[in-house]
């Protein structure tokens, strides 16, 4: 009897392993989660630079004429706003308006899309999409072909010049351009998970080798660090930003998230519409909201509960200790009824209670 399949690895994993990364399983792959330390790695970002190998992720390509009529039957976000260059953050959902992904879709040519998903759900997004695909829209799975990287950190703007040897501008938030040089053909874009400034490269994977260790040597003087999914981690739950099976799932709704600004509901038709039309109308029955403990408590983890007197209200979702603020913060699901900020709420951390605070979004701000 076959036991389970193992984890992939990304173009990158010998040269984790060179840098003496501890790897860990993470959605289906062999993922670095820490090289130095999570905590001095998202110092690094939110100080100098930092770099994440994100060949993980799936990419699609979607071509033909009714390439964006298409998408924009599947997607919340309006992708008929986008430009040729432009990409924008979206949702796939369920016909309940559950979140089955959400991924950022980039416009590269008239009649070209490229989809960019998360690890865990390629397959899946793939499969549910590939089933429902119409006439005049190609429809490829492209994971294998591309590698990735995230370059974040108040001083990726340098390390860019640096690397393109100033001769290429950087994208502006939410651009995507496409650049030849002596490495490889990359496409690049600005769409970040750090709240920090920043790139992202794709490229072929046979050339990921090569453009991680350009990029270590380029970024030395910049102080830059390889960081692992422990970091990632951190600074995206500092900024608020979702992580998808944590923060969102098929059994929650981006209105529920808070996200409803990358929902179009002008548009007439899309899977999970006619749910968040009523849902809207009617109103939510819990919202997804940041909070931070109130004193020098252990972290919160996901599932702890959380307690509003003598009444459990809710589980975490998302939670560790943020190395910016030093102290405990998370995110759940709270009843509308205390979904409101200094609403003061107790965490059950191991059987004893622990006073913690709703916040407003995000927990971390840039001085």
């Amino acid at each position: 009897m076959s036991g389970a399949p193992s984890p992939k690895t990304t173009p990158l994993f010998h040269e984790h392993v060179k840098l003496g990364a501890k790897m860990v399983e993470f959605g289906g792959w062999h993922m670095p989660v820490q090289y130095s330390g999570i905590i001095d790695e998202h110092h690094a970002v939110r100080n100098a630079v930092g770099v994440f190998d994100i060949s993980h992720m799936g990419q699609f390509v979607v071509r033909g004429p009714k390439a964006k009529e298409w998408l924009n039957l599947l997607l919340t976000n309006n992708v008929e706003r986008l430009e040729v260059g432009a990409s924008q953050y979206t949702f796939l959902l369920n016909e309940n308006g559950g979140v089955i992904d959400d991924l950022i879709v980039y416009r590269c040519a008239d009649e070209e899309y490229l989809l960019v998903v998360n690890a865990a759900k390629t397959e899946e997004d793939f499969a549910w999409m590939q089933a429902r695909l119409e006439s005049g829209a190609e429809f490829e799975n492209r994971s294998t072909d591309f590698a990735g990287l995230a370059v974040q950190g108040p001083k990726s703007v340098k390390l860019y010049d640096t690397f393109f040897g100033g001769r290429h501008s950087r994208p502006t938030r939410n651009e995507i351009k496409r650049i030849e040089c002596d490495l490889t053909t990359l496409l690049i874009s600005s769409t970040g998970y750090t709240g920090e400034d920043g790139f992202e490269l794709f490229f072929p994977a046979r050339d990921a080798a090569k453009v991680w260790n350009v990029i270590l040597e380029k970024g030395a003087e910049f102080g830059i660090k390889p960081c692992g999914l422990g970091a990632r981690d951190t600074l995206r739950l500092e900024m608020c930003y979702p992580l998808n099976g944590s923060d969102l799932s098929p059994n929650h709704t981006p209105l529920e998230a808070g996200l409803s600004i990358f929902v179009d509901l002008q548009k007439e038709r899309f899977v999970g519409r006619d749910t968040l039309v009523k849902q809207r109308a009617e109103g939510v029955k819990r919202r997804l909201v940041p909070f931070r403990m109130k004193d020098k408590s252990p972290p919160p983890r996901p599932h702890y509960p959380l307690f509003k007197d003598d009444k459990q209200i809710a589980e975490i979702a998302s939670g560790t200790l943020s190395p910016t603020l030093n102290i405990g913060i998370g995110m759940a699901y709270v009843p509308t009824e205390f979904a409101r900020i200094n609403e003061e709420i107790d965490v059950d951390i191991r059987g004893r209670r622990f006073p913690a605070v709703i916040e407003k979004k995000p927990l971390h701000r840039k001085s």
